[in-house]
């Protein structure tokens, strides 16, 4: 429920003329869009479909997810296990930075904002249900819209590898998200067969 429509627009609006700026794009339908912009996009799509009942804090939070992810750029980090949890680490913070500021130019109150960042910065315990629902989502997107692509630009993977990281993916995510997974999003058919295999397997244990 969105308790002020002009408020919430406004709030959505900002973080879209952020992500607007993205130099980089990516292709959908035979468009060119920045690509975080278009990640963004996805993210509340998803929500809507995953959760449709979801709070207005969750949408938000969805919306922002990698605000201006482009400004920190992931070579700016060693390139080992070690530098891309700082990569990552400073991206929540800087990411939770913005929405900071952006909701609270919209608005909004502090209790909310610091709802909003917690959600982006995934300081939230696990048993958080908004936390749970939000990772569902970010998973949920990854599967359906960037698996290929991530598999295409990782050629040197083996199936193995895919495997575990797949894995190593689907443990984030609840078992209501692995029922999405195999009722409510199109993934790639080529990858279909090996994350049905998986699910199973995980959901069997």
């Amino acid at each position: 429920m969105i308790l002020n429509a002009g408020r919430f627009e406004q709030a959505i609006a900002n973080f879209d003329a952020l992500n607007r700026q993205d130099p980089s794009h990516e292709e959908f339908n035979g468009e060119a869009f920045p690509k975080e912009l278009l990640y963004s996009e996805r993210m509340s799509t998803m929500l809507e479909r995953y959760a449709p009942d979801c709070s207005e804090v969750l949408q938000l939070a969805a919306r922002c997810q990698h605000i201006q992810r482009w400004k920190i750029a992931r070579d700016s980090y060693p390139m080992t296990k070690a530098g891309y949890y700082q990569w990552r680490t400073e991206l929540k913070s800087f990411h939770a930075g913005i929405a900071h500021s952006v909701l609270t130019d919209a608005g909004y109150d502090e209790v909310t904002v610091e709802r909003v960042c917690a959600l982006v910065k995934k300081a939230l315990p696990a048993t958080d249900t908004e936390a749970q629902i939000l990772e569902d989502a970010v998973v949920l997107v990854f599967l359906e819209s960037y698996l290929e692509q991530f598999v295409a630009s990782h050629a040197d993977y083996d199936e193995a590898k895919f495997a575990d990281i797949l894995i190593k993916t689907l443990r984030k995510t609840s078992l209501g998200a692995r029922s999405a997974m195999l009722t409510m999003i199109d993934i790639p058919a080529g990858l279909k067969p090996m994350v049905e295999q998986l699910i199973s397997r995980m959901d069997s244990n």
